[in-house]
């Protein structure tokens, strides 16, 4: 029965492509879902796979064409027999069979049938959100996980137990602190960090069940235990073989060390520890000024803790603006944390009463000693891609020890990819949960696609720090011409009501097109206004856009919408 192959959906803007090069020939046999044409367009490159096996009939089109989403690219005779691709078979198999017995890689050969379409290494954000969308495509989807339950570090150790965590300890200061300037006077606050833990479970539970029951729903399956990549199509699980057409590497990132210092989770800590304390420490020293260390010191500094943050470089979080980094700087010190800049730990050494840290000058000079019952080590994340099979299997890594991969997500062996932590790029949650949507559509002829230009990091501590595209430093450093829109959150009435006035939105545009290049807000809900500069920048919207949209009053997002006026000098209200 003929089948016509036919041009893909490939984006919601994108409605013609160019016929790139054609994979397979008239009278060749094709297996369903092998590659048979490639597409172009000005945003992606499509393979475009064939619907069934059978026999490639025709091209109805040339290389270099331009065609139409829906156009007819060619007819498939759906279980004919066909001739193998004389021309491209023959010298592979010259060169296996000059090669030793052992030389050989049956490995790199996919196998004739498949247990699933995809299966998906890791259950974190990535992993579980690619699975779930190579599901809602049709494919047959397995996804492997080690962790007695979905999620990942994220849901289980990071992002959800930390900001709940944050959220309760913020209550539990702003009760003892703040409440009686609004007239709720409370004469005593106790803390019961026994029920705040409990709560905080409580919140991980119901999020890990939720995905868990997502794949339900999806038609998913949980392949329980440690996923091994064996080679093209070839995987396994805890020893079982598990054969896919494809496999994608999520297995995410853990948590970094420093050389000579033993962590045991109790005393020496990373931020798994430092999410289950059950008590709160008298002193506690962070190593690190990134943002996981000051989301947990943050925590446990409202809860009573005398925080000591020791920091190589002399300023907090890298790669923020300098202009919110110092102001961040500024308010985390009226809030009592000591700030050790410019400083390395060089020993831990652990006693009776806790732990003694060695400390000196990163440039060099006289060493001191910083005494803690705690200590959190939180210098950063590596990518977790040790005893996974990957270098056996061909796959290429950094000198990182992240996957490489192309534009497509493709490592270096055929029919494997990677997202997320693993490889380069901001380890952000959503930032894998966009690539893991991105890579189910291209596996599906769609045309999946990160904007790395539009991804926004935040900050939970108090004030928030949120962010999206270059900064001031970065435009600098590319020679663009820019202008600054500023605005501070104490002209704005909602956060006057509030009591929230510390911080301010700060807007950069383009200096010839008012493009909108980047915006930093340092202030309250942050994270949540920064999402209104994210789909500025996705869209391409300008300074004068955002200005001229009209934004409820009173509100928070009206210092965005004033930051905005403020890059060409219109800002009303100051």
């Amino acid at each position: 029965m003929p089948i016509e192959i036919k041009v893909p959906t490939l984006g919601e803007s994108v409605t013609t492509a160019t016929v790139g090069k054609w994979l397979k020939q008239p009278g060749e046999a094709v297996k369903v879902d092998e590659p048979v044409v490639e597409l172009e367009t000005d945003k992606v490159s499509v393979e475009v796979p064939a619907p069934a096996s059978g026999r490639l009939e025709n091209h109805a089109v040339k290389e270099g064409d331009e065609v139409e989403v829906g156009a007819v690219l060619a007819t498939l005779e759906a279980g004919a027999a066909g001739s193998a691709p004389a021309a491209k078979a023959a010298p592979a198999a010259k060169a296996e069979e000059a090669k030793p017995a052992a030389a050989a890689a049956p490995a790199q050969q996919a196998p004739a049938e498949t247990d699933y379409d995809v299966v998906v290494i890791g259950a974190g954000p990535g992993g579980y959100v690619c699975a779930i969308r190579a599901a809602q495509l049709g494919f047959k989807v397995a996804c492997v996980e080690q962790r007695a339950t979905l999620g990942g570090t994220c849901l289980n150790v990071g992002c959800i137990p930390s900001k709940a965590l944050l959220q309760s300890s913020e209550n539990y200061h702003a009760a003892g602190h703040d409440f009686a300037a609004h007239g709720v006077v409370i004469d005593s606050v106790k803390l019961d960090l026994a029920r705040m833990q409990a709560r905080k479970a409580d919140i991980v539970g119901a999020n890990v069940k939720g995905v868990e029951y997502l794949f339900k729903k999806n038609g998913i399956t949980w392949l329980k235990g440690h996923g091994k990549v064996e080679g093209t199509g070839r995987l396994s699980v805890d020893g079982k073989p598990v054969t896919a057409k494809h496999i994608v590497i999520a297995s995410g990132s853990n948590s970094a060390n420093l050389p000579g210092i033993e962590i045991d989770e109790k005393v020496i800590v990373t931020s798994t520890g430092a999410l289950e304390l059950s008590e709160v420490p008298k002193r506690l020293v962070v190593i690190g000024g990134g943002v996981i260390g000051l989301e947990l010191g943050s925590v446990w500094g409202r809860l009573g803790a005398d925080v000591t943050v020791v920091e190589f470089l002399d300023r907090l979080v890298p790669g923020t603006d300098n202009e919110v980094a110092s102001q961040f700087q500024k308010l985390l010190v009226k809030q009592g944390f000591k700030m050790k800049l410019g400083h390395k730990v060089t020993k831990a050494e652990k006693t009776k009463k806790g732990v003694v840290l060695t400390v000196e000058p990163s440039a060099g000079g006289a060493a001191e000693t910083l005494e803690a019952d705690v200590v959190l080590v939180a210098v950063g994340r590596t990518a977790a891609s040790k005893n996974m099979g990957l270098e056996e299997a061909g796959i290429a890594l950094d000198k990182r020890g992240r996957v490489e991969v192309d534009a497509h997500y493709t490592t270096s062996v055929p029919g494997i990819y990677a997202i997320g932590d693993v490889i380069a790029g901001p380890m952000l949650a959503h930032k894998a949960e966009e690539e893991g949507v991105a890579l189910a559509e291209l596996l599906a002829g769609q045309a999946g696609h990160v904007n790395y230009d539009a991804i926004p990091g935040v900050i939970y501590t108090w004030p928030e720090v949120a962010s999206v595209g270059f900064t001031e430093e970065q435009l600098k450093d590319k020679g663009v011409a820019y202008k600054i829109g500023k605005f501070p959150f104490m002209a704005n009435g909602r956060a006057r009501a509030l009591g929230m006035t510390d911080g301010f939105v700060k807007v950069l545009a383009d200096k010839q097109t008012d493009r909108v290049l980047g915006v930093h807000i340092i202030g309250p809900c942050a994270g949540e206004l920064i999402a209104e500069a994210t789909m500025a920048i996705e869209f391409g919207a300008s300074a004068e856009d955002i200005g001229r949209v009209c934004h409820a009053h009173p509100t928070l997002s009206e210092a965005v919408k004033e930051a905005a006026l403020g890059a060409d000098n219109r800002a009303i209200n100051i």
